[in-house]
């Protein structure tokens, strides 16, 4: 009986590799460390070939098999002929006066995102992208006028952190501190490879950041919310509300058509539930839109039926294709003084990276001038 367990065991790793090699190359990053450990062991090799492996990709964030010198030359060349190993590289950067840093990544199969270095005295943030344009088109924001071309990978997701990780180390002689899910997409509508992402950013064995920096902000999916909930992530979470009634919301964020206030209210209440884990409001203020004292009174409604922790307000960044406008500074106040004094704990949000159009909501892949790599 154990002979034909042993023979049926071989028959499945045989026919798992069968699959691997007839199809076409496979990224090597795809592949999880116990089927790197069949991998190898069909080549009869040692199984701790797959864990020195495992460790290049992620704890040591090898760029190309080559680099992984603990192998020999006829082993590296062996995995170059059964796997691809795409990254992504550093296409352009473009420097702001205000220290934040832009930068261009290329996809190997030729798209563009966009992610940003965030610097201050306290902490050096990373915003990442999660897709290649936005299906979302909302109409204050410059990737909603985009079309999305498609959801990135995690490992490309992965890269966007280690080439920022590495350009904050070398500009500010800072490791980054904090990572959030705020540049082009949706990273609710691409699940899997945003969770598998802050999975290895978070892993000791990857960068070991842990998830308590992170925050992933959503337009609002309800149903990924309450998912969120159930999976018991350990991440933030933060909800781009930017109205606070269905009417206005409806007409700046089509998503809402779909996910109104009350269910998103519902479903944040349920992922608190869930997680315990903090969660932000994050509001824009539009000239003569949502600035008035009746839409401050209407976040107020909203922000006492969440759990939330502290509401962003934002200061809008224009856009070509926009009308919107910021409004005057007195206004802004007036707004703010209105929470304050109903206990709202708010922030007032000033744009980082404007004239390099690096803002929120200003992520796009424009040619302008930048430094090429």
């Amino acid at each position: 009986m154990q002979g034909k367990n042993l023979r049926s065991a071989r028959l499945q790793i045989a026919s798992y590799l069968y699959t691997l090699m007839s199809t076409v190359q496979k990224n090597i990053r795809h592949l999880s460390l116990s089927e790197l450990e069949l991998y190898f062991e069909s080549l009869g090799e040692k199984k701790f070939r797959a864990s020195q492996v495992y460790e290049w990709i992620w704890l040591k964030q090898a760029g190309n098999l080559e680099a992984m010198t603990n192998l020999s030359k006829e082993l590296r060349a062996k995995l170059a002929e059964d796997f691809s190993f795409p990254t992504l590289s550093l296409d352009a950067t473009q420097y702001s006066a205000d220290g934040t840093i832009k930068s261009r990544f290329k996809t190997v199969d030729g798209h563009f995102v966009e992610g940003v270095l965030i610097p201050t005295d306290e902490r050096k943030t990373a915003c990442v992208s999660s897709q290649i344009g936005c299906s979302l088109s909302c109409k204050f924001c410059a990737t909603g006028y985009m079309d999305r071309k498609r959801n990135l990978d995690y490992d490309e997701i992965y890269d966007q952190v280690v080439l920022l990780n590495r350009q904050s180390e070398k500009v500010y002689d800072k490791k980054l501190s904090n990572i959030v899910f705020m540049g082009m997409g949706e990273p609710l509508l691409n699940y899997k490879n945003v969770l598998k992402a802050i999975e290895r950013i978070s892993s000791p064995d990857g960068l070991g950041m842990s998830p308590r920096r992170i925050t992933v902000s959503t337009a609002g999916v309800s149903k990924m919310i309450r998912q969120l909930g159930d999976d018991q992530v350990k991440f933030k979470l933060a909800l781009s509300l930017h109205a606070a009634n269905d009417k206005k919301r409806n007409e700046i964020m089509p998503i809402n058509e779909t996910n109104h206030i009350k269910a998103l209210i519902e479903a944040l209440n349920h992922f608190y539930k869930q997680t315990g884990n903090e969660i932000t409001f994050e509001y824009i203020l539009f000239r003569d839109f949502n600035d008035s004292l009746k839409d401050a009174e209407e976040l107020v409604k909203v922000y006492r039926q969440v759990p939330a922790d502290l509401v962003n307000i934002i200061e809008y960044n224009p856009i070509d294709k926009a009308l919107f406008a910021k409004p005057d500074e007195e206004t802004v106040q007036t707004f703010m003084s209105y929470l304050e004094k109903n206990r709202v704990n708010a922030r007032l949000r000033r744009s980082r990276g404007k004239d390099i159009d690096a803002a929120c909501g200003q992520l796009a892949n424009k040619d302008q001038a930048a430094e090429p790599h």
